[in-house]
C-alpha cells in the first residue's frame, strides 16, 4: 500500500483551488466601493501645475468643480462629467448634471468608509517597523502599524504575490524622499497595497511611489513624481507635473454599471440586439453597481445617441442617425451593431491602426507587417517622435483600449500609459522603450 504524503493530502485539498489561493499572503482586501473607479478623489479640490498626465478618473465633492484648478475642464452643456488634456478619463464634480451629484457623494462616502475600516484593522504583522524609517527594507505582505509617522529616505521593496495584500496604518506624515522608490518584486500589485494615513503624504520630487493612498487630510505629489496607484484624500490632492495612473487590475476608468431594465433594439441593417440586465465588466478589478437613469439629460443619452452609451437601453431623446455612426464608422459606438452608413475604411481603423479599436477585428488597410509592429532600433523616450512613435502608441491603443492620439509624438500622456503596461508585464516601469520592452510587445501582437 502506498503511504499518503503530507504533499499528497495538500494537493488533494487545494490542488484544484489554484496555487494563488493557496498562497496568498497578508490580510483581506480593503473595500473601496465605488471610490475604486477614481485614481484620484478629494472631498476639498485637486490642483495642478506644469504638465501633468493622469490616467483615470479624478473627482470632488462636496467641494465643486471650480476646485479643480490647472486642468483646463471642458464641460458640454447638460453633461455630467467634463474632460481635459491631462486626463485619459474623466472628471466629475457635483453640480454636475445627474446621475453625477449622487454618485460622486456615494463615492465619497465609500473612501470614508474605506478609510475607517484599513486605520481600524487589528492583529497587525508588525508594530513601528524601523522605528517608522522603512527605506531600504524588504517588507513582506501583512498589517503594520505606527504610532508615529513613516519616511522613505530610500528605496523600499514589497515583495509578494500578486494576490498578496500590504496594509500600512500610519497616525502621522508619510514622506517619501525626492527620487526614491517604492519597488514591487515577486509579482506584487499595486492595486493590492493600501496606504492608510492620518496625516500628510508626500511624495518628493521624481520619486515613484505604488499604492493605493487612503488618506484622512491631504496628498501632495512634489514635480515629476510618479503614482501608480489612487490618491484619495478627505481634503485636497496637489499635484506638480505628474504621472498618476490607476493600478493594475483596478476598475475600468469608466465607471461600471449594471442596468436594471431590459430592451431591445435593431440597427439600421435590421439586425437585432437583446439587451438584458446588461452590465459591464472592469479588468478582473472592484466593480460598482449604479441605477440606471433614464431622464433626456442623462450622460450616456447626450449628442442624439439612439442607445444610451453607458446603459445600452433605447434613449428617449434619440435623432435619425445615432452619434455612435457618425465619422463613417462601420460599427455604431453606442451600440456594437453594424452601421449602414459606414464608408470602406472605420473610424477605427484610421490612422494605421492593425487592429480596429471599436471592434477588435483587424484592419485591412494596415501596410505594415501582417503581426508585428516596427519600432525602430532607437530607444523611444519622452520627446521622441516619428513613425516608430506611432507603431508605439497604435500597439498600446489594441492593448489598452485607451484611445490615444497616433501623433508620433512621445509625450507625458503615452509614457504613462507604458509605465502602467511595463508595470502589468512585469517589467521596469522606467517608460522607455528599449529592446527589451520592444521584444515583449511584439511577442505578444502574434
Amino acid at each position: 500500500m502506498k503511504k499518503i504524503t503530507i504533499a499528497s493530502i495538500f494537493f488533494l485539498i487545494f490542488g484544484f483551488m489554484g496555487v494563488s489561493a493557496v498562497l496568498a499572503a497578508g490580510p483581506s482586501s480593503i473595500n473601496l466601493g465605488t471610490a475604486g473607479d477614481f485614481v484620484i478623489l478629494t472631498k476639498t479640490g485637486i490642483s495642478t501645475t506644469g504638465t501633468t498626465s493622469v490616467v483615470g478618473n479624478i473627482g470632488v465633492s462636496p467641494a465643486e468643480a471650480t476646485y479643480i484648478t490647472g486642468f483646463s475642464l471642458d464641460l458640454p452643456a447638460a453633461s455630467s462629467y467634463s474632460t481635459s488634456s491631462l486626463v485619459t478619463g474623466k472628471v466629475y464634480a457635483p453640480s454636475y448634471a445627474v446621475p453625477t451629484p449622487a454618485n460622486i457623494s456615494t463615492a465619497v462616502s465609500d473612501m470614508e468608509t474605506a478609510y475607517t475600516d484599513g486605520a481600524g484593522r487589528t492583529n497587525p504583522t508588525a508594530t513601528e517597523l524601523g522605528a517608522g524609517n522603512i527605506g531600504g527594507l524588504t517588507i513582506a505582505p501583512g498589517l503594520y502599524k505606527w504610532g508615529t509617522g513613516v519616511t522613505i529616505p530610500t528605496d523600499v521593496t514589497l515583495s509578494g504575490s500578486s494576490n498578496d495584500v500590504w496594509i500600512f496604518q500610519i497616525a502621522q506624515n508619510l514622506d517619501i524622499s525626492s527620487a526614491k522608490k517604492v519597488i514591487l518584486s515577486g509579482g506584487a500589485r499595486a492595486n493590492n497595497i493600501f496606504w492608510v494615513v492620518a496625516g500628510q503624504t508626500t511624495i518628493g520630487t521624481n520619486a515613484t511611489f505604488n499604492g493605493n493612498i487612503l488618506d484622512q487630510t491631504a496628498i501632495v505629489l512634489n514635480t515629476g513624481a510618479t503614482l501608480n496607484g489612487r490618491a484619495l484624500a478627505q481634503t485636497a490632492v496637489t499635484l506638480d507635473a505628474n504621472a498618476v495612473t490607476l493600478p493594475s487590475g483596478s476598475s475600468s476608468i469608466t465607471p461600471v454599471v449594471t442596468v436594471t431594465s431590459t430592451s431591445t433594439s435593431s440597427n439600421n441593417s435590421g439586425g437585432s440586439s437583446s439587451n438584458s440586465n446588461v452590465s459591464s465588466s472592469s479588468n478582473s478589478g472592484d466593480s460598482i453597481t449604479a441605477t440606471s437613469v433614464t431622464t433626456n439629460s442623462e450622460e450616456g443619452c447626450s449628442n442624439g445617441n439612439i442607445f444610451n452609451t453607458v446603459t445600452g437601453a433605447k434613449c428617449v431623446n434619440n435623432s435619425v442617425v445615432a452619434q455612435g455612426c457618425s465619422n463613417g464608422n462601420v460599427f455604431s459606438t453606442a451600440t456594437g451593431l453594424k452601421c449602414t452608413n459606414n464608408s470602406v475604411v472605420a473610424q477605427g481603423c484610421s490612422n494605421g491602426n492593425v487592429f480596429n479599436i471599436l471592434t477588435g477585428a483587424r484592419c485591412t488597410n494596415y501596410v505594415a507587417q501582417a503581426n508585428q509592429f516596427n519600432f525602430g532600433t532607437t530607444t523611444l523616450k519622452d520627446g521622441s517622435r516619428g513613425e516608430a512613435v506611432m507603431e508605439l502608441q497604435r500597439f498600446l491603443n489594441v492593448k489598452l483600449n485607451l484611445g490615444l492620439v497616433i501623433d508620433g509624438k512621445l509625450g507625458p500622456k503615452t509614457i504613462a500609459v507604458i509605465k502602467q503596461w511595463q508595470t502589468d508585464n512585469g517589467l521596469v516601469s522606467d517608460g522607455l522603450v528599449g529592446n527589451k520592452t520592444k521584444t515583449m510587445m511584439n511577442l505578444m501582437s502574434q
